[in-house]
């Protein structure tokens, strides 16, 4: 189970930078027709498939330019517990180089030789602009990608060891108490009760967790068991389930006092 569980954590693992990559180069991709359609920032001037493909080469360099950013921001951590930051610095680490891209992809498209320093601003601020749009999509579907985590199931409660010693139909059974008779001892349960070969001073510590206490020289009784207190002449009675009445010597009385056992009954 274990390893089971180990594979399933590794390919988790393995498959959450295969679908950032995947998320990476579609939506350039889409965002590059999109350009295309429209004739985004002045570039219908030249025809469609020329448009098309400087859109596609602008787009596939922003898409890796991308790729490598993230990774290498990612792999750096400070801004991993501020996602939004993380992005902006992805936008802007991205926007610079490629910046570059379509100034040389303009000047090849367009027969653009020449750029002033202005020119370049607003290129980088249009350049910013596309990056922060896309970056913000891929984070947005990256965060909208992430299962919930699945409920955790709360962890049965440890079973005492001395159920062990009981017949197979009362193994799972809530131990109620347990009563000396003899050589022997008898477990009562939520199921019945059974007799077991087996001293009362070695069967209470094979009783935990299961908190309880020793009423009688000849008893002991779990504390959640205890359904009614009968107390009379000094003595008290206590009453179980499956109608078990288990007596609580003078000298075991004052301690399940101040442990508080006989507090709202």
């Amino acid at each position: 189970m274990r390893e089971l569980q180990g594979n399933a954590i590794r390919a988790s693992r393995t498959a959450r930078p295969r679908q950032s990559y995947r998320r990476g180069v579609l939506v350039p991709t889409i965002a590059a027709f999109v350009m295309t359609l429209t004739g985004a920032f002045g570039t219908d001037s030249i025809s469609l498939l020329p448009r098309l493909g400087y859109w596609l080469v602008v787009m596939g360099a922003g898409a890796l330019i991308g790729i490598l950013v993230t990774a290498g921001i990612r792999a750096w951590g400070v801004l991993s517990d501020r996602p939004w930051f993380e992005a902006a610095a992805v936008s802007l680490c991205i926007a610079l180089p490629l910046t570059l891209v379509v100034l040389v992809g303009t000047a090849l498209f367009f027969d653009r030789t020449t750029a002033s320093a202005g020119y370049i601003l607003t290129l980088f601020g249009m350049v910013l602009a596309v990056t922060s749009v896309i970056t913000a999509i891929n984070y947005t579907t990256a965060r909208a990608a992430v299962p919930a985590p699945e409920p955790v199931a709360p962890a049965e409660p440890a079973r005492p060891r001395l159920a062990e010693r009981l017949p197979r139909h009362l193994r799972d059974a809530a131990i109620h108490a347990i009563e000396a008779e003899d050589h022997y001892l008898r477990v009562h349960t939520d199921l019945g009760s059974d007799l077991i070969l087996m001293r009362m001073s070695d069967a209470i510590p094979e009783l935990v967790p299961l908190e309880g206490a020793r009423t009688h020289r000849s008893w002991w009784v779990a504390r959640a068991a205890i359904q009614s207190i009968d107390r009379k002449d000094g003595r008290a009675e206590l009453t179980l389930p499956r109608g078990v009445i288990a007596p609580v010597s003078r000298s075991a009385l004052p301690d399940l006092r101040d442990a508080g056992w006989f507090e709202g009954f």
